[in-house]
Parts: C-alpha cells; sequence; structure tokens
C-alpha cells in the first residue's frame, strides 16, 4: 500500500485533491473526540453533524483522487492507510480540542478560509473539483455563520467566557498564517485556474475574522510566531496520537467492511 502511496507526488492534481480532503478529514476526527462531552446535548448533536458533514466532504475528495489514480486504491485506504507524513491537512485543522473557547476558535478560523476557499474552487477549470465545491459550500456556510454566532457570544458574554475566548485565539493563530501557503506546484494549479488563489482570500479572511473579533470584543494578537509544516507532512505530536486511534481498526482489520 505504501509503494501506491510513494507514486502520489508526481501529480500535482491529486496532492492538491489529498490536501482539500485531508483538511475536513483531519477536523471531523478531532469532532468526533468530542461525542459525550458536549456542553449541552444539543450543542453536541451540532458537532456531532458538522463532523459527519466534513466526513462526507472528505469522502467526496478522496474519490476523486482514486478516480484520478486507481493505485491508490479505495476511499477507505486512502483515510486509514497513509502513514502520518503522507497527510497534508493544515496544522489548524489537528490542533487538541482543549475546552469549548479552543473548539469554537479553532472552528470558526477554519470555517472562513474553507468557505472562501470552496467558493474560488466552484469556479475551478477542472469540472469535478468546482463540482465538489458547490456541494460542499452549502453545509460550510452553516458551519461558518454558527461558529461566528459562538465566537460573538462566547467573546462579548461573561468575564469568564471573554478570557477563555481571547486565550484560545491567542494559543491559534500561530497557526493562521499556514492558510495561505502555497508551494510552487499549488501555484501551477492557480495558473491553470484549477486551485484557488490564496493571495486572494488571505485578504478577504483577515477582512472577515477582523470584524467579528471586533464584534466579539476580542483583540488579534498583533505579533505571533507562525507555524507551517502541515501541507508539507510535518505534523505536530498530538497528530500522531489522533492518527493511531483514528486508523486503529482498519489497521487491525485491513478491508473489513460492516
Amino acid at each position: 500500500m505504501s509503494h501506491c502511496y510513494a507514486t502520489q507526488g508526481h501529480d500535482s492534481l491529486n496532492q492538491y485533491i489529498l490536501h482539500l480532503a485531508d483538511n475536513p478529514l483531519v477536523l471531523a476526527q478531532r469532532l468526533c473526540e468530542l461525542c459525550t462531552h458536549g456542553p449541552i446535548l444539543e450543542e453536541e448533536t451540532a458537532l456531532m453533524n458538522t463532523s459527519l458533514d466534513l466526513f462526507g466532504q472528505a469522502r467526496n475528495w478522496l474519490d476523486y483522487a482514486v478516480a484520478r489514480n486507481p493505485q491508490l486504491g479505495d476511499c477507505d485506504a486512502l483515510a486509514m492507510g497513509r502513514d502520518e507524513r503522507q497527510f497534508l491537512n493544515l496544522l489548524l485543522c489537528e490542533q487538541d480540542n482543549g475546552n469549548f473557547a479552543n473548539t469554537m476558535t479553532r472552528q470558526y478560523l477554519f470555517d472562513v478560509w474553507h468557505h472562501l476557499t470552496l467558493n474560488a474552487l466552484c469556479l475551478s477549470q477542472d469540472s469535478q473539483i468546482a463540482a465538489i465545491a458547490a456541494k460542499s459550500i452549502k453545509e460550510v456556510d452553516y458551519h461558518q455563520q454558527r461558529s461566528r454566532n459562538w465566537v460573538i457570544r462566547l467573546g462579548d458574554g461573561t468575564q469568564q467566557s471573554h478570557d477563555y475566548m481571547q486565550s484560545a485565539i491567542n494559543d491559534l493563530w500561530s497557526f493562521t498564517d499556514e492558510l495561505f501557503v502555497q508551494g510552487d506546484e499549488e501555484l501551477q494549479l492557480v495558473a491553470q485556474g484549477i486551485a484557488a488563489n490564496q493571495a486572494d482570500i488571505e485578504g478577504q479572511w483577515r477582512a472577515i475574522v477582523s470584524q467579528t473579533m471586533a464584534e466579539a470584543t476580542l483583540t488579534l494578537p498583533a505579533e505571533c510566531f507562525q507555524k507551517f509544516g502541515g501541507k508539507q507532512g510535518e505534523h505536530s505530536e498530538p497528530f500522531g496520537l489522533m492518527l493511531a486511534e483514528m486508523q486503529s481498526l482498519y489497521r487491525a482489520h485491513p478491508g473489513a467492511v460492516w
């Protein structure tokens, strides 16, 4: 199986598709960890529904990657059979859930980026990418509205909720610059009208996030050491632990079906 994955680096489009898949896949798995741990029943249900939406989006991207290169196996093999260094998700998506303020801050920062990126991909010259993006953006529009509401509600709530939210922003801001980093191969896809141009998205993202934080009476860090590497397969230690749990059943019983 690993032999097949070793060939994926020769296909820059499939690498990009896997990046689009791994972001919702990893974040969905993080949200799954909150099952039975939500602050209230209704919110736990919302978190699980968001997770299911993201898993569905990840599956659509992974299925397309397999359709382009059948040697990759199938959707399950791609999700459960790759090693840590073969995942191309943003570092933001793999961060621990922490408290509810951390969870919703992580969700909001990603949701805004995700929505803008999918909106750009709806115009992709690759018809399948455009179709998957158009289907996904309907769900992500709701995700963004919901996470935004929680950021404002907690930030402009009690002193305690405000302090938790400010701490979450301070902790997670160091993963935000990576949202907009693009390598040479991805920039070639941008030039071909296939990939989303993060240079265009960055300004929109910062304007939207800044407005929300102002409404939430939260302050964005003026300076912050930024962390990179997720898109190149360089992940944080907690990611390896999460991946081991996510893949344990599949690796113990490869090819098993329900």
